[in-house]
């Protein structure tokens, strides 16, 4: 049993010395604005959630991995258990937080409370046409050229020190369910692809994946869910367009299904555009599976070679 379950990925926090640069890039990457100062900005998709992407002024690295609680009475729960506070949020939505330390030192936030916002329109999409069944007639399927639509954030990856107390800590603490472990010996394993816990609700097949890797412990990349293959094509025609830095891309995931297309920030940081995951619930289980399943792809582009 876990202290509390988690609904959900809630956001990622950065920090970085050039704020304007940051904003020009996540434009170009399809997040809004949502609110800020002189010294943090905040960027949202065109979902509820009040912002998906923090960035204060700093050095540049990875801050803090946001996961939203169902409710404040299971913040109040996990600060008991924890011996913290609950504390004001003070970031667009307002509402509670409870601040964690995990194994390596990543800072957890898990909020609660918040105000959702308004979703913003989706562009409305011509169907599609396939040899299995014919939606569109007498009309044309056109797009404009633009940034990718980010509808929300999906997941984040974690590089760990140790998977095994990794694992322990998070599943301890917000009751993540195993999709698929990744093993490299009869008795190794060195990370895990975990969903939430939600009961008959289905869930992504990931939202946190922590993995032992060569380079040690440090933020791997968080990925953003976009309208449609369409969209994150032209996601990444604009992007290619402006010169920014392409990671990896596009393909599909064996693990997950998803078809998938990542970049960098300006400060090497990756993020993902990524449609057509899978979904699961509780009793769908937990699977096994290996490293070159991990690293493959169904089609498209291999995963580069990593210095």
């Amino acid at each position: 049993m876990s202290i509390i379950r988690i609904e959900d990925i809630a956001h990622v926090g950065f920090t970085a010395p050039d704020l304007d640069a940051m904003a020009d890039f996540l434009g170009d990457f399809g997040l809004q604005p949502a609110g800020g100062d002189a010294e943090t900005r905040y960027f949202r998709g065109t979902g509820s959630a009040p912002f998906v992407h923090r960035t204060r002024r700093g050095a540049a690295g990875f801050a803090a991995l946001g996961l939203r609680a169902e409710s404040v009475a299971d913040l109040e729960t996990l600060a008991a258990a924890e011996g913290v506070a609950v504390e004001d949020f003070d970031a667009p939505g307002d509402g509670k937080v409870v601040r964690l330390t995990d194994p390596d030192g990543y800072t957890v936030e898990v909020v609660a409370g918040q105000k959702p916002a308004a979703p913003l329109p989706l562009a409305d999409a011509a169907p599609v046409n396939t040899a299995r069944a014919k939606a569109r007639l007498r009309a044309t399927k056109t797009s404009a050229a633009q940034p990718a639509t980010v509808v929300r954030l999906g997941h984040c990856v974690l590089g760990v020190s140790d998977f095994r107390a990794s694992e322990a800590w998070y599943k301890a603490r917000f009751g993540f369910i195993t999709s698929d472990e990744i093993a490299v010996a009869p008795n190794f394993s060195i990370g895990a692809f975990m969903r939430c816990d939600r009961g008959d609700t289905p869930t992504d097949h990931h939202t946190l994946f922590l993995l032992q890797g060569p380079g040690g412990a440090g933020f791997n990349h968080a990925a953003f869910e976009v309208i449609d293959l369409d969209d994150l094509m032209h996601g990444h025609d604009h992007l290619k367009a402006k010169g920014r830095e392409a990671d990896w891309g596009v393909g599909r995931h064996i693990l997950g299904s998803q078809i998938f297309d990542y970049w960098r920030d300006p400060w090497g940081h990756t993020l993902e555009h990524w449609t057509d995951g899978d979904l699961f619930t509780a009793a769908d289980g937990s699977n096994m599976s290996d490293l070159p399943t991990l690293m493959g792809v169904q089609w498209g582009m291999k995963m580069p070679a990593r210095g």
